[in-house]
């Protein structure tokens, strides 16, 4: 019988083998760009979901009972909606809201935008105007608000002064249900016009030169550049400043409401979430009040949806 040499693995046969092995296991270059995208986004994601989702969730539920401020849950399914319907004063609310929001976002978006293209001149001295004009927004909404709180108080304030340069009498800014509002929405104008002036400059910045210098090349004004080169390639950058005003309009009205006018005069600046803030932490209707929350989540969803359907999303094209 013959017998067959049997040869060890050296290093030379087995490297080959191992080589083959271990670039099995790594992974390509779109799955660790996958996989690295994931780790960045999940620090930001679980802070999401435990301060968002789940509260939103735990606040569906919480709608679903009578909740009182002693700790006893009432099962009572869809009672505090049906109470929401036939309730006056939330509808009243929810209309200084609509007021508050229509008014408030075109003049903020239309001011940013100015601003915004203002600032994007070389002009001396821009670095410190921008600079001033963000400086608000810096600042904490209640700070802001008693700051301008001062301002309107009817005896000593600054703006009856300002107003009488031109003629007209002292005016009760805070204490009239007719201004009050107007008060509270110059307020939230100047608090964020300033960083919403960033957004569109950066927008803006983005936009190549040499489209305007071809444009003024062609004839084209400055009115002409705006409408034909300047608003078309701003869409995406409009559509966010748009949907982020709309929500900071419905949902960041709060702190300057309580510490200007508190809802007054005559539920005059009683918007939709100072009254819910009214029944969960004075009445202690906390389950009422996650009601109402709900809801006007809801009629946010609503109106993103309604914007983004109208402004085809910030696209370039027209949506065809």
């Amino acid at each position: 019988m013959s017998s067959v040499a049997t040869q060890r693995p050296t290093a030379e046969t087995t490297a080959p083998v191992t080589r083959t092995r271990r670039q099995g296991r790594r992974l390509s270059r779109k799955h660790r760009e996958w996989l690295a995208a994931a780790l960045f986004l999940l620090p930001d994601s679980l802070g999401l979901f435990v301060f968002v989702v789940l509260p939103m969730f735990f606040s569906i539920v919480l709608s679903l009972f009578q909740v009182s401020g002693f700790g006893s849950y009432e099962w009572i399914g869809l009672g505090n909606y049906e109470r929401m319907f036939n309730d006056p004063y939330f509808w009243s609310s929810m209309w200084v809201t609509a007021k508050y929001v229509v008014i408030l976002v075109p003049v903020l978006f239309c001011v940013s935008l100015g601003l915004g293209i203002l600032m994007k001149q070389k002009l001396p001295g821009m670095a410190a105007y921008r600079t001033a004009l963000f400086l608000p927004y810096m600042l904490s909404l209640v700070v802001a608000g008693l700051l301008w709180k001062f301002m309107f108080d009817d005896q000593t304030g600054i703006a009856n002064k300002v107003v009488g340069l031109v003629g007209v009498g002292p005016q009760s800014w805070l204490g009239d249900p007719g201004l009050a509002l107007y008060a509270v929405i110059l307020v939230t104008v100047w608090y964020m016009m300033g960083y919403y002036m960033i957004i569109f400059l950066a927008g803006l910045n983005e936009i190549p030169k040499e489209f305007y210098e071809a444009a003024k090349i062609d004839g084209a004004g400055a009115w002409t550049s705006f409408r034909k080169i300047t608003w078309p390639l701003l869409r995406p950058t409009s559509f966010f400043v748009l949907i982020m005003t709309t929500v900071a309009a419905i949902t960041g009205t709060f702190d300057l409401v309580y510490v200007l006018t508190s809802g007054g005069p005559a539920n005059g600046t009683a918007v939709a979430m100072f009254y819910i803030y009214q029944q969960a932490f004075v009445f202690g209707e906390y389950g009422y009040a996650s009601a109402l929350g709900t809801f006007l989540v809801l009629i946010m969803v609503v109106l993103s949806w309604v914007i983004f359907k109208f402004t085809k999303g910030g696209r370039f094209d027209d949506g065809e």
